[in-house]
């Protein structure tokens, strides 16, 4: 049987798995002996993009490989194929997970204290069952917190291959400065919010007390860009510590 090429073997992959596909997954597409090189895998996905410049549908890569998806534009239309709503999230979540991303590894503690309100445990659980965030260890100080940071799953759904195409913090501001309506607020407001989110429930929220000088979602910004530049991705040599609880759960 003659092969086709490879391009079109790569298309026919990418729409049927529904999923990234990595180069090394791409290869076992082939027999053995006739797997092409990466050199060769790129050329092939080039011109798939190059295929799909004009259309509705783009070649995009992200963390986890390449997938073919419908490109944003064509959301409105497209989403009329779900009757049920889209999810909505919480200001409360995305500040939180904005604090992850930035800030990463980060505990719960710390997000509490630059928000200036208690961090909702639920929040923590979406974004735990969303894959959004992972415990890549716990901090060694008294009660050992966990630390949080964000998965690949994360970088795939916004689109992204790595942490270095986060937007930078002053387009955040800019775009913050220029559409007051999509401003981060306070706790207060997130939870009115999260009235119409049936899959998230309200948690009541004990606020803390915020110190002296804090201005919301500015004040997050301005915490965030004091930070370094570089971001911490790859967080394997962080073991997790168990609890003396989690030990005693296992031996049984």
């Amino acid at each position: 049987m003659n092969q086709p090429p490879i391009e079109h073997i790569l298309e026919a992959a990418l729409l049927a798995a529904g999923r990234p596909l990595s180069l090394d997954k791409m290869r076992e597409l082939f027999d053995e002996g006739l797997q092409p090189g990466n050199d060769d895998l790129r050329k092939a996905l080039a011109k798939l993009k190059k295929h799909y410049s004009s259309r509705a549908i783009e070649l995009r890569e992200v963390a986890s490989g390449w997938r073919l998806q419908v490109r944003e534009a064509y959301t409105p239309w497209v989403s009329r194929l779900w009757e049920e709503r889209p999810q909505r999230y919480s200001r409360a979540l995305l500040e939180t997970l904005a604090l992850v991303a930035y800030r990463q590894p980060i505990t719960r503690g710390e997000i509490e204290d630059i928000r200036g309100v208690a961090v909702s445990s639920q929040i923590v659980k979406t974004l735990l069952e969303r894959e959004w965030v992972r415990i890549v260890g716990h901090r060694d100080v008294p009660g050992r917190p966990a630390m949080y940071a964000t998965t690949r799953q994360f970088l795939d759904y916004f689109n992204l291959r790595s942490l270095n195409e986060l937007p930078p913090l002053a387009a955040i501001r800019d775009l913050d400065d220029m559409a007051p309506e999509l401003s981060l607020h306070d706790e207060g407001v997130d939870a009115a919010a999260d009235l119409d989110t049936p899959w998230m429930p309200v948690e009541p929220l004990k606020p803390l007390e915020p110190a002296q000088g804090q201005g919301g979602f500015h004040h997050l910004l301005d915490e965030l860009n004091a930070m370094e530049a570089d971001l911490k991705s790859d967080f394997d040599d962080l073991p997790i510590r168990r609890s003396s609880d989690d030990a005693d759960t296992s031996d049984e």
